[in-house]
């Protein structure tokens, strides 16, 4: 080969290999080159090659098997072109497909020399494998790489089984007893239960459970015949099975009580009677095509129970002409005792009664009772008895055209007469079904747990995980790896911070302040900064500059896109025990650049402050200059987040529900407090609030803000801030 011999004549040499093949491979050819030399070129030149083909023969020796091996897509092995895949066929069909029958899947490229040696063995495993119900397939890697690259193979040959939409690779040596058990390991193991005398009745007593025929098949064979356990997964939403080895002591009670030939294999179904099959097949081979043939005629209940919605579109078709019209009568009852008379006098009538357009089944009413309220309106004189329903489905949105009997369902003689008079004029007049209604969806009574179907997903990821672990390559392992390191890198990191943190807040924690006079306001707004270092612990240290005339275009108007500038409201009284709170709240915060805060005396700019709340519709009423109360209202405690590039502000109102000593317990909320105020009616003292606990929910807020859910008011331009 070029790529592994670097000699100048490995390609040309090479070249006759290839087309020695073409010539041997096809008949018609290689009997016109025995004749003529090569058919496609001069008689001259074709000696010329064949002489050259002969010398280069001579010098090596090929195994047989190499002249099985396509070297290239146009001399592909015509018996891998049926199972050929691409992208879109794998996706639409086989995968939907995998969860009725495993698939083998082969990905094979040119040029492939250890793709030689497993061809005969291939075939074989393929043929054999195909008849017996399994689902093959072959990926050419050089022409459907998206396909094998989704498949995850990144060599050829790789052999892999497809089951239920997932994928597991073949790890072992090629033949044919590994690719079987392979292929038998992919199906679940639950799916043929063993039965003896011991379990035979309860076996075939659970159809009351699981609302499914029961199969059995007696065979010689001591293990279950793989074509048994792929005909099981196919049907096994619809059947349960079982296997007798007739071979085994604790079978002679079961052999003979139904009659059993131990030297023919025999398959039986039984249904509601359990004393005597349904249906019976016999043969000293059993093939696929007798075993679908005989399932798909008994996938259900003589009187089938309506367990869900897929069940009951099965069962009850929509009309799709008026010689496809199939109607369903539905028995109406209960579960116990109570109500098993009625159901084995529906049961018997059903027997008696079968035919191609009309389909017997039962629901319990107390399990799906949407459905039994939408057809018996919950009629008094159905109620804690049986009904019978006569139904046609008129379309998929649950549209139904409806008749039912006028009385209870007792199993009566005369109930007999009375529903098989019905159905005779049924097949006269489809007019009979005279009434109709929506019903909704039916509930999936034998639907799993939540819990339990976490489980089980649970368990198959962390299967995957562990077979990749001991099987994938490098290659296919670096995302997984990836992941784990980040994630215990993130890990470590977080505990590392927490552990300083934790230590910083023992060591700087925060003394407690006292209350600041009116009389050393000055003295306190004169050393606000030296104050804040030694009263607020570091960790709280939060950088807030003064909004003013000066700073106000950079800090403002023309500040970045995305950028937000915070502004605390305050006045000189207030100055010292608000920047304090409000740098506690909004610490977490300040790792965002996008984030600036500040602070606006209310002293200086109420004006701007006033224009700006005129736009926020949710906010206390503004009153006009002209009012006598317009300087008494307080703002201190409100928070804006102001964008200056998009021109919109969210606003945070003080909270107003009153601080642990239940200082403001008797005060109404702070709408009212300002209606108050504005009549000039007496309210509750400022100095009875709690400054700090203005800012109480400040950093829910911050927040809601970060995420984008805080409402937003925009403005046509910024003021002026004189």
């Amino acid at each position: 080969h070029p790529d592994k011999n670097k000699d100048p004549g490995a390609e040309d040499k090479f070249i006759q290999i290839s087309k020695a093949y073409e010539i041997l491979s096809n008949e018609e050819k290689r009997a016109n080159f025995d004749r003529y030399g090569d058919a496609g070129e001069s008689q001259g030149f074709a000696q010329q090659q064949h002489r050259q083909f002969h010398r280069f023969h001579d010098g090596f020796y090929f195994d047989e098997s190499f002249f099985h091996f396509p070297f290239n897509s146009e001399r592909r092995d015509t018996s891998d072109e049926k199972y050929l895949l691409h992208f879109s066929h794998y996706i639409n069909e086989i995968v939907p497909d995998s969860f009725k029958k495993p698939y083998l899947i082969k990905i094979t490229s040119d040029w492939c020399f250890s793709c030689i040696h497993i061809e005969p063995v291939w075939k074989e495993v393929a043929q054999e494998l195909e008849a017996l119900g399994a689902g093959i397939g072959v990926v050419h890697a050089g022409y459907e790489r998206r396909l094998a690259h989704h498949l995850g193979a990144h060599s050829t040959p790789t052999l892999l089984g497809l089951i239920n939409g997932k994928i597991t690779f073949f790890h072992n040596a090629v033949v044919r007893e590994n690719l079987r058990q392979f292929v038998e390991n992919l199906l679940p193991g639950n799916l043929v239960e063993k039965i003896t005398d011991k379990n035979y009745i309860r076996f075939l007593s659970d159809w009351r459970k699981d609302n499914k025929p029961h199969v059995l098949l007696f065979d010689h064979m001591p293990v279950v015949p793989l074509l048994y356990k792929l005909t099981a997964f196919a049907y096994r939403d619809y059947l349960s099975f079982g296997y007798v080895y007739v071979g085994l002591r604790g079978t002679e009670e079961l052999s003979s009580q139904y009659n059993i030939n131990v030297y023919t294999p025999t398959m039986m179904i039984f249904k509601e009677h359990i004393d005597r099959p349904a249906d019976v097949v016999q043969a000293r081979e059993m093939k696929k095509q007798l075993i679908d043939d005989f399932l798909s005629q008994n996938k259900f209940l003589m009187v089938a129970r309506l367990t869900s919605q897929r069940l009951f579109q099965e069962l009850c078709p929509v009309k799709k002409s008026h010689r496809q019209r199939k109607h369903c009568v539905v028995l109406l009852t209960g579960e116990g005792e109570k109500f098993a008379e009625a159901y084995e006098a529906f049961l018997t009538f059903a027997v008696a009664n079968t035919k191609d357009t009309l389909k017997f089944v039962h629901i319990y009413s107390d399990r799906q009772p949407e459905f039994a309220d939408a057809l018996l309106m919950d009629e008094e004189k159905y109620r804690g008895r049986s009904a019978v329903v006569i139904l046609e489905r008129r379309n998929n949105a649950g549209k139904i055209a409806y008749k039912a009997l006028e009385e209870a369902w007792q199993g009566s003689k005369e109930d007999n007469f009375i529903l098989l008079d019905l159905l005779d004029q049924l097949r006269t007049d489809p007019g009979l079904l005279s009434s109709e209604t929506v019903v909704a969806d039916l509930n999936d009574e034998l639907a799993p747990m939540f819990l339990v179907r976490w489980f089980y997903s649970t368990l198959d990821y962390v299967s995957d995980c562990w077979d990749s672990l001991f099987h994938s390559n490098w290659r296919e392992m670096m995302p997984l790896l990836s992941l784990l390191f980040s994630a215990l890198f993130i890990l470590f990191g977080t505990v590392i911070v927490q552990a300083f943190s934790d230590s910083s807040d023992t060591r700087d924690s925060p003394p407690s302040g006292k209350e600041e006079t009116a009389a050393k306001t000055e003295k306190n707004d004169a050393s606000f900064s030296k104050e804040s270092n030694s009263r607020i612990p570091k960790k709280g240290f939060v950088e807030v500059t003064e909004l003013t005339d000066i700073n106000y275009t950079s800090n403002l108007v023309r500040l970045r896109p995305g950028h937000m500038n915070v502004v605390l409201i305050l006045s000189n009284s207030t100055k010292t025990p608000l920047l304090q709170k409000f740098a506690l709240e909004v610490y977490t915060f300040t790792g965002s650049s996008s984030l600036h805060f500040s602070f606006l005396s209310l002293d200086k700019h109420r004006e701007w402050l006033e224009y700006l709340l005129e736009f926020a519709q949710d906010a206390a009423p503004i009153p006009n200059q002209y009012d006598k109360h317009f300087l008494e209202r307080d703002y201190t405690g409100y928070v804006l987040a102001l964008n200056g590039h998009k021109k919109y502000f969210c606003l945070f109102k003080p909270h107003r529900s009153g601080d642990e000593g239940g200082t403001l317990g008797s005060c109404e909320d702070y709408d009212a407090l300002q209606h108050a105020e504005a009549r000039g009616k007496p309210s509750c003292s400022p100095g009875s609030r709690s400054i700090k606990n203005k800012l109480h929910k400040l950093s829910f807020w911050m927040e809601r803000l970060l995420e984008g859910s805080l409402q937003r008011f925009y403005i046509p331009s910024w003021p002026a801030l004189d």
